[in-house]
């Protein structure tokens, strides 16, 4: 807030710790908030993580030849859907096999039953039921393709759960924001309500609205902008300490995220601080003096 007049003393005494309450208190807020984006993008991460690792295994012909093999791995590889694809011959696959089941099917046959197969991975995108059924019927037009398995259990599995917590964060999201706009708009409000006569004063000596004002949204901003940083820096700080603890996490890995969760905080800070002393200031200016006490 601006100085006040020397005849205003009390005034200025009481104002000067409420401001600094308040940006405590919002700092505190916008932290919380700040901690809520960074649950949303891990969220997100772990949403797109599982959908990802959805595997397709796309059984090959025997009679396919290796070069028509190695112009389709690398058609599927180019298609929009593809987040990698590997190949795995006869002979792999049968390594595999037998290193997770302890038991050679050739030795006992005589020959290798099992097929070569692309291990196809999609993007999160291209992995909901419709997307699926599209790409495998897709893939199966291809004359090489004798079958295409993937888990359709899991996948629907995955996506109803992901599409709950997704629900469950959004509803959670909107409720803590409005909690925390709630919260700062009161805090600003008992911030400026020490400033009431000091308003009507201004207003009653002839003050137009925006000479009354103008110091006092200057200040809120600068309050807004003190809050964010601090909130920001707490932010960092308590990441850090989760980074160290479990370094797996990878919450600092992208540090563009970070700053971009770090500039919403501040702009939310400013905003509210802003808005709520504009409306305070106004409410003063047109409440009889009488109402002031």
């Amino acid at each position: 807030m601006p100085d006040q007049p020397a005849h205003t003393g009390k005034s200025t005494k009481f104002s000067k710790p409420s401001y600094a309450y308040a940006i405590v208190s919002i700092s505190l807020v916008l932290f919380l908030l700040g901690l809520l984006g960074v649950v949303l993008i891990q969220a997100q991460k772990l949403s797109t993580y599982f959908k990802e690792n959805i595997e397709l295994i796309v059984i090959l012909d025997d009679a396919a030849l290796p070069e028509n093999i190695a112009a389709f791995k690398n058609e599927i590889a180019r298609s929009r859907f593809t987040k990698t694809v590997e190949y795995v011959s006869k002979t792999e696959a049968m390594k595999r096999f037998s290193a997770e089941t302890n038991e050679n099917p050739d030795s006992v046959l005589g020959y290798n039953p099992l097929f070569s197969s692309f291990n196809l991975y999609l993007k999160a995108a291209y992995t909901n039921a419709d997307s699926l059924a599209n790409i495998e019927k897709t893939l199966k037009t291809n004359a090489l393709v004798k079958d295409v398995f993937y888990q359709k259990a899991i996948v629907d599995l995955i996506n109803v759960n992901v599409s709950k917590v997704g629900i469950f964060l959004l509803a959670l999201s909107l409720l803590f924001f409005a909690i925390a706009f709630v919260l700062i708009d009161n805090t600003i409000k008992l911030a400026m309500y020490s400033n009431r006569f000091l308003v009507k004063s201004m207003q009653l000596v002839g003050a137009t609205r925006w000479f009354i004002a103008r110091p006092f949204i200057t200040q809120s901003v600068y309050n807004g902008l003190i809050s964010g940083m601090l909130a920001s820096v707490l932010l960092a700080l308590v990441l850090l300490l989760f980074q160290k603890n479990i370094p797996e996490a990878g919450i600092l890995h992208e540090p563009l995220q970070f700053v971009l969760i770090c500039l919403l905080t501040l702009i939310t800070g400013v905003f509210i601080s802003w808005w709520s002393t504009k409306k305070s200031v106004i409410k003063y200016l047109q409440l009889p003096l009488d109402d002031l006490y």
